[in-house]
């Protein structure tokens, strides 16, 4: 276990030693300073690929959770053979490797004379991040009992309003499993981002692919240890559970 934890944290505490390191070279240590996060935020470019990447992540994870909600309401619909077809066929993509879903798509947009950019990236990443979606949902509609909502319509709800006020509570935890793993999908892709961007559009990846080229800037030591903080703060705060105080009995009354 302690060699998998150096494994995995070393080269992240190396990076954040670098982020304060003084020398731009990564050879010596050149004294402590703060420089490298004052520059960040005056970095342009760092700062419009990081725009782009929550720009696209929380775009792409709202309209795929939409769709991919939907769609396991519809194949819940379904008969069992057409629906073990239909989720054979959207497992596909996961499945696939990257880069033959970043190329298809790329000839795609080609096909249609899409100007690539923001545009092109979005709808790719909502087409990838929607069977994770269904993954994460479709459990939570399998264990939904079909007969709540029934008893919801013959009460005299609505369709739309019973979906709304009976099933989504229940399927709400898979739906924000679902969120949350195609928001970390799109921040972390670069293979399908990289072949649909159009030129001068970045993201935080392709913008780190294209540096690596040219020497990667501390700049981007400092922007790589605040995600870091930020994902083990949140991390913190959402296993945090607080500490029940034992209740102390009430004195009894004499007689």
């Amino acid at each position: 276990m302690f060699l998998i934890a150096v494994f995995l944290y070393a080269p992240i505490i190396t990076l954040i030693v670098l982020s304060f390191n003084k020398s731009k070279t990564r050879a010596k240590w050149g004294g402590f300073t703060l420089k490298w996060y004052g520059e960040l935020f005056n970095n342009d470019a760092i700062m419009g690929a990081l725009f782009n990447t929550l720009l696209i992540a929380l775009i792409a994870s709202v309209v795929s959770t939409l769709i991919g909600t939907i769609a396991c309401i519809s194949i819940m619909n379904l008969r069992k053979k057409t629906r073990s077809l239909v989720m054979g066929v959207t497992n596909i993509p996961m499945l696939n490797a990257e880069i033959v879903t970043g190329i298809s798509l790329m000839l795609l947009f080609i096909s249609f004379n899409f100007r690539f950019g923001l545009g092109t990236i979005l709808l790719s990443h909502i087409t990838f991040c929607i069977p994770y979606v269904i993954l994460s949902v479709m459990p939570r509609m399998q264990q939904l009992d079909p007969h709540t909502y029934e008893a919801a319509l013959d009460l005299g709800a609505t369709p739309v309003y019973g979906y709304i006020k009976v099933v989504l509570p229940e399927i709400m935890p898979g739906v924000a499993s679902g969120f949350l793993m195609a928001f970390t999908m799109s921040i972390d892709d670069f293979i399908i981002t990289h072949f649909t961007k159009g030129a001068g559009v970045d993201t935080l990846s392709t913008k780190i692919y294209t540096e690596v080229k040219k020497g990667i800037k501390p700049e981007m030591y400092a922007l790589s240890t605040i995600i870091f903080l930020t994902v083990l703060v949140l991390l913190l705060l959402v296993n945090y559970k607080p500490v029940d105080k034992p209740k102390t009995a009430a004195p009894k009354q004499a007689a």
